[in-house]
């Protein structure tokens, strides 16, 4: 249970991050409160996509996957990415878009998409890594 709540503190820092990096990427940050609660939600959003859906569409896109050497992971990711803002927006009504998607799906919101996931990758397995000694000292 712990590792899970750390996993959803990671994904929100890292989702603060690509927010704060790509300007494409819009996620409303207020005072402390009910606005960092919707962030916990969006990155529990994150977290429940990451761990259901993720594996499944890269198990599904594995050939395509082996004849592009792996590049159409950043497409997966992107898509991925996309619909978490989807499911913020119009299904927990979070103010969570990427180049005005949703509604309006067009070439910058899958650029962004694609930056945002690189960028959330990167803060994720760094934040990971420093949670991996918290793991090892708990072994022992």
């Amino acid at each position: 249970m712990i590792d899970w709540l750390i996993r959803i503190v990671i994904n929100a820092a890292a989702l603060l991050i690509a927010a704060a990096i790509i300007p494409d990427i819009h996620l409303k940050i207020g005072p402390l409160g009910a606005e960092w609660l919707k962030v916990a939600a969006v990155a529990l959003v994150f977290a429940l996509v990451n761990t259901y859906i993720k594996p499944i569409v890269k198990a599904l896109s594995f050939p395509i996957s082996i004849m592009t050497m792996g590049l159409v992971s950043f497409i997966i990711n992107a898509a991925l990415f996309l619909l978490v803002a989807w499911i913020a927006k119009d299904v927990l009504t979070i103010d969570f878009t990427i180049a005005k998607f949703p509604p309006t799906l067009n070439p910058d919101a899958v650029v962004a998409a694609i930056l945002g996931s690189i960028i959330i990758s990167i803060v994720s397995v760094a934040l990971g890594l420093a949670n991996f000694g918290r793991k090892v000292a708990s072994l022992r």
